[in-house]
């Protein structure tokens, strides 16, 4: 059987990048009882550096929950030196913390957390969901803080579906919502310490997107649905692909309807000491956040 392909799409001057590795999906496990994820991170080599700003990716693929009288989740624990994203596709999630951040995300929604000096936090299917039950989607990331902002105050950003920049795409190739960043000079509405981009990029079949980002940046994509062809090597749902620094700009082919999260940034060139919930850049800094925990720097938070 022969697959038709479209022709690529015309990137000028452009130098496309070269895909580095594509990472096969890893086991899924439990994060508390409402979050049976694939950590992609975990398995790669040299991960910290190759990711860098981003430390972690928990992938919920669409998963049914039976309807339950109590949401289902993680309770409270603590975070210090870096930020947590969730974004939902499919079903709520609501979050609480104890610097007084907390609400509620659907479908095509984001929650954007600094936990930077510290703070307790729970996160759990919000309770309508929960009573209902159904279909659940969705992602988290870990992004690392530079030194300097480690200590900041902690933040909350709620981000809607109609604050996300979006880019229609020519020829009816699809859609790039974004998050964070910019595309095609339309900028996400998170507030970021470093030059992040977060998309989800939506494609039609045959549809081509050019996605342009500074060389030294790293660059991930997840495709969390359908297929796509990336210079020739194909790619297919739940797998990761990791862009080596050979060019200024990524193109992505799908071979069928395609859902991608797109993962790109500046790389925080320091140290990185991870305990658990705390990434600093020292042990030192770590043995200092577990003794403010230990002595209630976090705050405090019902469970």
């Amino acid at each position: 059987m022969t697959t038709h392909l479209s022709q690529p799409l015309h990137t000028g001057n452009a130098t496309l990048r070269s895909v580095d590795e594509i990472i096969r999906p890893p086991a899924r496990h439990w994060v508390g009882d409402g979050f049976y994820v694939r950590g992609y991170f975990s398995g790669i080599p040299d991960a910290v550096r190759r990711l860098s700003p981003f430390l972690l990716l928990d992938y919920h693929p669409p998963h049914d929950y039976s309807p339950s009288a109590r949401p289902r989740g993680v309770g409270v624990h603590p975070h210090r030196g870096f930020e947590t994203v969730t974004m939902a596709f499919a079903g709520s999630v609501s979050h609480h913390d104890s610097a007084g951040g907390g609400g509620t995300i659907g479908p095509g929604e984001a929650q954007w957390m600094t936990a930077a000096s510290g703070v307790l936090h729970k996160e759990y299917h919000e309770a309508d969901f929960a009573r209902r039950g159904g279909t659940f989607h969705m992602a988290q990331l870990w992004v690392n803080l530079p030194r300097t902002h480690k200590m900041t105050s902690p933040r909350y950003q709620a981000i809607t579906a109609p604050q996300y920049g979006v880019v229609t795409l020519p020829d009816g190739a699809g859609t790039v919502r974004i998050l964070a960043g910019a595309y095609q000079g339309v900028d996400g509405p998170a507030k970021t310490f470093s030059p992040v981009h977060i998309y989800e990029v939506h494609l039609t079949k045959d549809g081509q997107v050019l996605l342009p980002f500074p060389a030294q940046y790293n660059v991930s994509i997840l495709v969390m649905s359908g297929a796509l062809q990336i210079q020739g090597r194909p790619v297919a749902q739940d797998e990761l692909v990791l862009f080596q620094h050979d060019g200024a700009s990524i193109q992505l082919l799908a071979t069928q309807a395609a859902h991608l999260l797109v993962l790109a940034g500046e790389p925080i060139d320091e140290p990185v000491v991870q305990y658990g919930p705390f990434v600093m850049n020292t042990q030192a800094e770590i043995q200092q956040a577990i003794h403010d925990f230990n002595h209630g720097a976090f705050g405090t938070l019902d469970p």
